[in-house]
């Protein structure tokens, strides 16, 4: 009898023994639950990239059909021929300007090469606008007036002898070739003068500034593009500028300038007032200081309006530094203008 009650008590402990273990391991079924948790997240953390990467896709063949749809148009008013127009040019200014906003407003989703192919499309339209423009100004007759006044001035005896031997007449200046074959114009090889421009000479056209040193340089108005190459202690004020900026072999400079895009190379303690578009670019620099565009003058709002930059958007201090990959570790070609040294007078 003790025997089987002895064998009947460890039946009884050994069957609540196994009815209680499972419940000894607590944590099995925490870690199930928060491997499920891990795998239900992965899932929509793949399923909100899908829609990111296909709301970026749908964003990008937007932009590539309504970029093409008013690039046709704008091509279509530059046609030329007979029926051309001040205010077909003017729409297509108009609708350039539109073309170059949606330009700027994509820049965050467009790849590099689509960016890239937009900016030159844009710069070939203003090309062609400028040129259709310059066709429909009137021709000046001032070379027919002043042969005029010469003839008229000539001696009964000077008329008898023949015709006067015809003077030599001056070549072209270098603006005036330059501004011929890209539509460029600017100052050259200048030291120690202050030099401007007007809105009127600036609209759309491309601004070369070259060999200049101690200047100082006003440009007010809507320059299609800039480009500053060997300047020393100069400072160069521009209005705001369509498209692209490029600064090389520059030194001890100060630069005030509104854009789409800034290219800074082969120059050293420089600083840039800038408001920029897209990230500003430095390369084989040294001592590049940045800080916001603080110039202004009379009619600039005019001006920015004809730019399609957008004045609420500026990346001045996002510099890219193709010199410098390390990540996390800042440039030590480029830094932030301390704002106790950004007072400028730019007068």
């Amino acid at each position: 009898m003790e025997f089987v009650s002895c064998s009947v008590a460890a039946a009884a402990a050994a069957g609540a023994t196994a009815t209680e273990s499972p419940r000894d391991p607590s944590l099995v079924p925490e870690r199930l639950q928060r491997r499920e948790q891990e795998r239900q997240l992965g899932v929509e953390k793949r399923k909100q990239e899908r829609q990111s990467q296909a709301v970026a896709e749908e964003k990008s063949d937007f932009f590539a059909s309504a970029f093409a749809r008013e690039r046709a148009a704008v091509e279509e008013l530059l046609r030329g021929g007979p029926g051309e127009s001040a205010e077909r040019l003017e729409e297509a200014a108009s609708r350039l300007q539109g073309l170059r906003k949606l330009l700027n407003d994509s820049v965050v989703f467009l790849a590099p090469y689509d960016l890239r192919q937009g900016q030159e499309a844009l710069a070939q339209l203003q090309a062609t606008l400028a040129d259709r423009r310059h066709e429909l100004q009137p021709k000046k007759r001032f070379a027919f007036k002043t042969r005029r006044k010469e003839t008229a001035v000539l001696s009964p005896a000077d008329q008898a002898s023949g015709p006067p031997a015809a003077a030599p007449s001056p070549g072209p200046s270098p603006e005036a070739g330059t501004l011929a074959s890209s539509w460029a114009c600017g100052f050259s090889n200048l030291q120690s003068q202050v030099l401007e421009k007007g809105a009127e000479e600036l609209r759309q056209r491309d601004i070369l500034l070259t060999d200049l040193s101690d200047c100082t340089v006003r440009l007010y108005g809507n320059p299609n593009t800039l480009r500053l190459a060997r300047a020393l202690r100069c400072k160069v004020l521009c209005g705001p500028v369509s498209t692209s900026v490029f600064l090389e072999d520059c030194s001890d400079c100060v630069l005030a300038v509104a854009c789409q895009q800034l290219r800074v190379h082969t120059t050293r303690d420089t600083r840039v007032f800038l408001q920029v578009t897209c990230r500003a670019i430095v390369e084989d620099c040294r001592g590049i200081q940045f800080a916001p565009y603080t110039w202004s003058y009379p009619g600039m709002d005019e001006d920015f309006q004809g730019s399609g930059l957008d004045r609420n958007k500026n990346n001045w201090n996002d510099v890219d530094d193709f010199n410098w990959l390390a990540r996390g570790v800042p440039s030590p070609n480029w830094s932030i203008l301390p704002e106790e040294e950004r007072e400028i007078q730019w007068d």
